[in-house]
């Protein structure tokens, strides 16, 4: 009798060949008897081929005896064999039960921490109030409180921040942080005059507020002042907040060095090959001993870590490709280097003499070339706003 061929898989059946000139007669019996066979197929060469379950191939050698026949097995079905097999396995499958129980504790650490948003407040002062609630490298996660707590405490400990965010993913930690905004300082406002910040010849001035002391094409000295917050006369004064602008030129000589020669990399097209084992910040070379046969070289490291959707293993490789290449020197004319130099130097002194500031004139003191340097001694000319604050100081009668 044929059952459900699940249930039938679970108790276990075999495939058997009965051979014997009365093979036949064992049907009758077997059916009397209430043997479950199914898939009855008789051979050219007279044998016999059905399905039966095991419980009944063991009550079946009493009716091989009584009709002379003899059975064989040809193929084994269902959980009794396949737990059999995994038996004969036990190393293999003990071996992936270790691998998985290993992925599943490493993935139960912290790895990876990264902190996004930051701009005033440094990566290692988060870091350090993360650490103090219990985020760090090699941390339980399970020892970890939840997001919502975390966040909460973190942003305790930095008062700068606006917003604190934890993200745990797989073996990552990420910080997000949001920075209060710090309102810009006000304005001086206590009385003041403005005076010059540079010895310089003025080329215009522009009072909002207060007395001007000075014309154009004057010359004045650093610490005079140029517009003073004290208007009125002798009898008749009021000390007010001094506001406006004083463009003057200003005068400096710089010294330009400029190399006659330009040094770039060719690329040779021979390369080599490193590979590395990584676990962590650690790591184990595994090809590419020896010294470096090329003299100059460059590398480009390429590293990969072994990941499944979010989840990332502390565990990867890392391989450097070596390229050889050549440093190859070519000669500068001496007026390219000139000219470079001089406009390296323009750009540096205008950067550094504010937004408004132009170059008025230039000129070339000294020139001379030397070990494979043009040297430069130039002269300046440069308009810059001169003027800054200088706090006026009331003294009591």
């Amino acid at each position: 009798m044929k059952q459900s061929m699940f249930i039938t898989r679970l108790r276990g059946y075999v495939r058997i060949q009965i051979r014997g000139s009365e093979c036949e007669r064992l049907i009758n019996p077997m059916m009397e008897k209430g043997f479950s066979i199914w898939d009855i197929q008789a051979t050219p060469e007279g044998k016999l081929e059905c399905n039966i379950l095991i419980k009944d191939f063991f009550r079946l050698k009493p009716l091989l005896k009584r009709t002379g026949c003899r059975m064989h097995v040809l193929e084994r079905y269902g959980l009794p064999f396949f737990m059999e097999r995994l038996g004969r396995r036990k190393f293999f499958f003990g071996g992936m039960a270790a691998f998985i129980i290993g992925i599943y504790v490493l993935t139960s650490f912290v790895w990876q921490i990264s902190v996004e948003g930051n701009d005033r407040i440094t990566d290692a002062q988060i870091l350090e109030a993360a650490s103090k609630q219990g985020i760090h490298l090699f941390q339980w996660k399970l020892k970890l409180k939840k997001t919502e707590e975390l966040s909460r405490d973190i942003q305790s400990l930095l008062p700068s921040t606006a917003w604190v965010g934890v993200e745990i993913r797989g073996t990552h930690v990420t910080i997000k942080v949001v920075e209060a905004t710090i309102p810009d300082p006000r304005k001086l406002m206590n009385p003041r005059n403005l005076v010059a910040s540079k010895n310089a010849l003025v080329t215009e001035i522009i009072s909002d507020k207060g007395k001007p002391l000075v014309k154009p094409n004057t010359y004045v000295r650093k610490g005079d002042v140029l517009i003073s917050g004290t208007i009125g006369d002798e009898q008749n004064n009021q000390v007010v907040v001094a506001e406006g602008k004083v463009k003057g030129v200003v005068w400096y000589t710089s010294r330009i060095e400029a190399p006659l020669t330009k040094t770039y990399k060719v690329y040779t097209g021979e390369t080599a090959n490193r590979n590395y084992l990584v676990w962590g910040t650690r790591a184990l070379q595994l090809s590419g001993y020896g010294k470096m046969r090329f003299e100059h070289f460059e590398t480009i490291p390429e590293r990969k870590t072994i990941a499944w959707r979010s989840w990332a293993l502390p565990v990867g490789w890392l391989h450097e490709k070596v390229m050889e290449m050549n440093l190859v020197e070519e000669p500068i004319e001496a007026a390219n280097a000139r000219k470079s130099g001089l406009e390296q130097a323009r750009a540096k002194l205008l950067a550094a003499s504010g937004a408004d500031a132009r170059l008025v004139g230039e000129k070339i003191l000294h020139e001379k070339t030397e070990n494979g340097k043009i040297y430069i001694d130039v002269h300046f000319e440069v308009e810059e706003n001169i003027a800054e604050e200088q706090p006026i100081v009331i003294r009591g009668e």
